[in-house]
C-alpha cells in the first residue's frame, strides 16, 4: 500500500492546561497554538455534523498536556512544496501521564488497576491512545490505519510493554483495533452519553505484534525516530528563539543558564528512554574537568541495541500492505544485511519432496519454474526480518519451509508425527539450563507454539554453558531463547514472559495467551516456582519434565495420566507452594537438595555447596551437562507428545556410569559385541551399504545423501 500521506508530530509540554482561546493568549508558545489548532480539528471531527452535540465547541481535554500528537496531511505535488489542511489525528499519552488516562476516567482508579493487575502489567509499562479521528473524505483512503500504526508504532518505539484505551463500537472502531492485536476487556463496555455509543476498554501487548499490520507498525517504528528528531529540532529553534527574545526585551546580552532552562523546559521536546533514565538516576560522582567523558562519535553512530526486540516482522511480498511495508523498512537503512538463498531453499524443497527422482540442471530448472508458478524469487514465500541483529532474510512459504527444515528428521520423526508434534504448545520455565531446551526442542520441530519465562538477564558468568554471545549480556534470557528460536523457525509462535512465573502470571501461562500448554518444562531455581508451577500442572493434567544438570537427572511427573500423583515424586512431604515463600539462604540451599535428593547429587556438585559464598559464588554448572539436559527432555517431551512409552519417574543418564570399562561395546578386547553392525541384523547393514551404491552409481548424489553422511 503505497502512503498518500505526511505525518507531523509534537510533544505538548506538561504543566497548567490551557483549555481555551483566551487563556492561550497567556500562554502564547507554539505548543500552545498547536494545541487549540488539534482541539478545533478533534472537535469538527467528532461534531460530525451535529451527530455527538457534545462537540460543537474545540475538544479541550487535560490529556492533552505532555503527550505526543500526531496529524496527518494529504501529499501534494507541485504547490510550491505546501500539503493539504490536516485530515486526521490521534494521540499517545505516557505513562509519565498515565494519572491522566482515558481508559483510567472511564473505568475509575480501582477498576483501571484491577485490569491491570488481572492482566499480568505493571502501570509504568502501558501507554495510551486514544481521539484517533479521521475526515471522512479521508477515511475512505486508509488514512485511519496509517495514523492507528504510527500511534502503536510510537509506543512500541517508547518501550511501551502494552496500550489500553477506549474505543466506540457503532461504526467497528473496536473491529477495527483487533486488526492490530487489540482485544476487549471483558465486562468494560457501556453506553456513554457523550458519544451516544456504546464504548469498551481494549488491551493490546507489543510482544505480540501488531496482528495483520505487524509489519506497517514495525516499519513506522523508524518513521516515528525521525518525527521525534523533527520535533526535538523544532523544539530547540524555538527555545532559542525565546530566549533571544526574552534578552531583547531585559536588554541582556546573554539569557541566564536558570532562563534558558525554564524555556526549554516549557517548549514540546523529544522524550526518550534515556532521557527518562536520566530524569530519576541518582547524582554521579564529579568528573575531573580534564576527564573526556563523551564517546567517540563511532561508538554512538549506530545507537543502542532494543534489548526488548525478539520477534521477528514477516513481510508477504505479493501482499500490498507488505510490499509496501519492506519496501519502507529497505529505504530507512536500517537493514545491515539481507541473505536471500531462495534459489537454494527451493532446489532443496524440490529433492526434498522427491528424493528418489534424479534431476539434471534442465528438469531441476523446469521444476524450480513450476513452483514459482510465474512469480519473480524475490515475490516468492516471505521475507523476516529480525530488528535485534538488522538481518533480512528469505525464505519459503511456513509449510514449504518446515517439510524442507526437517526432512533429516524423516527416518525417526515421519511426517504425520511432524505435524502432530506442530500442534503442540510447551512452557519453559528457567531459560539458563532451561535454552538448551527451548532451542533444541525449536530444532528438532518438537512443538510449534512456546510459552518462555524468565525474569533473569545474561550475564558473563552464563556464557559458560549458554549459547550465547558478549553482545547479548544484559538481554532477558526468555528474550535470548525466542530470538534464538525464530532464527531457526521465523513461523514459530512464541510468547515470552520476562517477569518470570507469578501469582498474577500464572494461570495465563498455563491457560491464556495464544492457548494452554501441553507440556511444562521447568529448569528454575526457585523453590516457590518450582512448586507452584506443579501445583497448576497436576490441577490442569498437564506433564512436567525437569532435567537437573547433574549426572543427567531427568524427572518426569504425568500429571496427565496421575491427577493425583505426589509432587516431586512425593520427596517433599506435604509441603506446598505457599510454605516456600520467606524461605533464608540455608532453607532454600536444603530444600533445593531435597528436590534433587541430595543423597545422590554428583561429589563434585556436593563438595561445592559448603564454598558457595566463601570460594564459590554459586554452584557450578557446564556447558555439557546443559546441552545433555536439552536432549533429555527433547527426547522425553516428543514421546509424552506422541502417545509414546514414558513413565512418571527420575532417571540418571550419568557418563560416569556409563563410559565405565565394564560398559564398554567395542569388541576391541574381544569382550564387547561385534563391532560390525554394532548390534544391527548383518542384513540391515549390507542393505544400506548396497542402497548407497546404487545412489553413487546412478549419479544421484545431488538428490539424497548417502548414510555415512552426519
Amino acid at each position: 500500500m503505497d502512503c498518500p500521506w505526511t505525518f507531523s508530530a509534537f510533544l505538548a509540554p506538561d504543566g497548567p492546561a490551557v483549555e481555551t482561546a483566551t487563556e492561550l493568549a497567556a500562554e502564547p508558545g507554539a505548543g500552545s497554538v498547536r494545541l487549540h489548532r488539534i482541539r478545533q480539528l478533534r472537535g469538527r471531527i467528532l461534531f460530525d455534523g451535529g451527530r455527538r452535540p457534545a462537540f460543537r465547541e474545540p475538544d479541550d481535554q487535560p490529556q492533552d498536556l505532555g503527550a505526543w500528537h500526531f496529524t496527518a496531511r494529504r501529499v501534494r505535488d507541485g504547490q510550491n512544496g505546501e500539503h493539504g489542511p490536516p485530515l486526521g489525528y490521534v494521540r499517545l499519552l505516557t505513562p509519565a501521564t498515565a494519572a491522566r488516562y482515558q481508559s483510567r476516567e472511564f473505568l475509575g482508579d480501582a477498576a483501571y488497576e484491577q485490569v491491570l493487575h488481572g492482566a499480568g502489567l505493571v502501570p509504568d509499562s502501558v501507554f495510551e491512545h486514544s481521539r484517533l479521528v479521521v475526515e471522512h473524505r479521508a477515511r475512505k483512503l486508509g488514512l485511519g490505519l496509517h495514523l492507528n500504526a504510527l500511534a502503536v508504532a510510537a509506543a512500541h518505539e517508547l518501550g511501551a510493554a502494552a496500550m489500553i484505551g477506549t474505543s466506540g463500537t457503532a461504526d467497528g472502531q473496536d473491529r477495527f483495533h483487533a486488526r492490530f492485536g487489540f482485544h476487549p476487556v471483558p465486562g468494560t463496555r457501556r453506553y456513554v452519553e457523550k458519544y451516544t455509543e456504546d464504548v469498551v476498554i481494549l488491551l493490546h501487548r507489543a510482544a505480540d505484534g501488531a496482528g495483520e499490520y505487524t509489519g506497517l507498525v514495525e516499519s513506522y517504528r523508524l518513521l516515528f525516530r525521525d518525527l521525534m528528531a523533527e520535533a526535538e529540532a523544532e523544539a530547540e529553534a524555538e527555545a532559542q528563539a525565546q530566549a533571544q527574545a526574552a534578552s531583547q526585551a531585559t536588554g541582556e546580552s546573554e539569557v541566564p543558564a536558570q532562563k534558558a532552562a525554564q524555556t526549554a523546559a516549557q517548549t514540546p521536546a523529544k522524550v526518550t528512554a534515556r532521557t527518562k533514565a536520566a530524569a530519576v538516576s541518582e547524582p554521579g560522582p564529579k568528573v575531573p574537568a580534564h576527564r573526556t567523558v563523551t564517546p567517540p562519535p563511532g561508538l554512538v553512530a549506530i545507537g543502542e541495541s532494543d534489548p526488548q526486540r525478539w520477534k521477528p516482522v514477516l513481510f508477504r511480498p505479493t501482499r500490498r500492505d507488505d510490499r509496501a511495508a519492506l519496501t519502507a523498512l529497505l529505504n530507512t537503512g536500517s537493514v545491515r544485511e539481507v541473505a536471500d538463498t531462495i534459489e537454494a531453499q527451493l532446489e532443496e524443497l524440490i529433492r526434498a519432496r522427491d528424493p528418489g527422482r534424479p534431476l539434471a540442471a534442465d528438469a531441476l530448472a523446469d521444476a524450480r519454474r513450476d513452483q514459482l508458478e510465474g512469480l519473480p524469487p524475490w515475490d516468492y514465500g516471505t521475507w523476516a526480518w529480525y530488528p535485534w541483529s538488522g538481518r533480512l532474510v528469505h525464505v519459503l512459504p511456513r509449510e514449504e519451509y518446515r517439510l524442507v527444515r526437517t526432512d533429516r528428521n524423516r527416518g525417526k520423526i515421519d511426517r504425520p508425527e511432524q505435524r502432530r508434534l506442530l500442534a503442540k504448545r510447551v512452557g519453559i520455565i528457567g531459560l539458563s539450563v532451561g535454552n538448551s531446551a527451548a532451542v533444541t526442542l525449536a530444532q528438532e520441530g518438537v512443538a510449534g507454539a512456546f510459552k518462555l519465562a524468565d525474569f533473569d538477564i545474561l550475564s558473563v558468568s552464563n556464557l559458560n554453558r549458554l549459547r550465547a554471545g558478549l553482545h547479548q549480556v544484559g538481554v532477558n534470557k526468555a528474550v535470548l531463547a525466542a530470538r534464538q528460536m525464530f532464527e531457526i523457525d521465523p513461523y514459530l509462535d512464541i510468547e515470552i514472559f520476562p517477569a518470570g512465573l507469578t501469582e498474577e502470571n500464572i494461570k495465563e501461562f498455563f491457560l491464556g495467551g495464544h492457548g494452554p500448554i501441553d507440556l511444562l518444562v521447568e529448569e528454575c531455581d526457585t523453590p516457590w516456582v518450582k512448586l507452584a508451577a506443579r501445583e497448576a500442572a497436576r490441577d490442569l493434567g498437564v506433564p512436567v519434565v525437569m532435567e537437573a544438570n547433574d549426572r543427567g537427572l531427568l524427572d518426569v511427573e504425568r500429571f496427565d495420566r496421575e491427577p493425583r500423583r505426589p509432587l516431586l515424586h512425593g520427596r517433599l512431604g506435604p509441603l506446598t507452594a505457599a510454605d516456600c515463600r520467606l524461605l533464608t539462604p540455608a532453607e532454600r540451599i536444603r530444600l533445593v537438595l531435597d528436590m534433587v535428593d541430595g543423597e545422590r547429587i554428583s561429589p563434585a556438585l556436593a563438595a561445592s555447596f559448603p564454598e558457595i559464598g566463601r570460594t564459590l559464588s554459586s554452584w557450578p554448572q557446564l556447558a555439557s551437562g546443559v546441552a545433555l539436559g536439552g536432549a533429555l527432555v527433547t527426547e522425553t517431551a516428543r514421546r509424552i507428545l506422541l502417545g509414546g512409552r514414558c513413565a512418571s519417574g527420575r532417571f540418571y543418564v550419568d557418563l560416569e556410569e556409563l563410559i565405565a570399562p565394564d560398559r564398554d561395546v567395542s569388541g576391541a578386547d574381544g569382550t564387547g559385541t561385534d563391532v560390525a553392525g554394532a548390534g544391527v541384523p548383518g542384513g540391515i547393514v549390507e542393505g544400506a551399504v548396497a542402497a548407497a551404491t546404487d545412489v553413487a552409481n546412478a549419479g544421484q548424489t545431488g538428490a539424497a545423501s548417502l548414510p555415512s553422511a552426519p
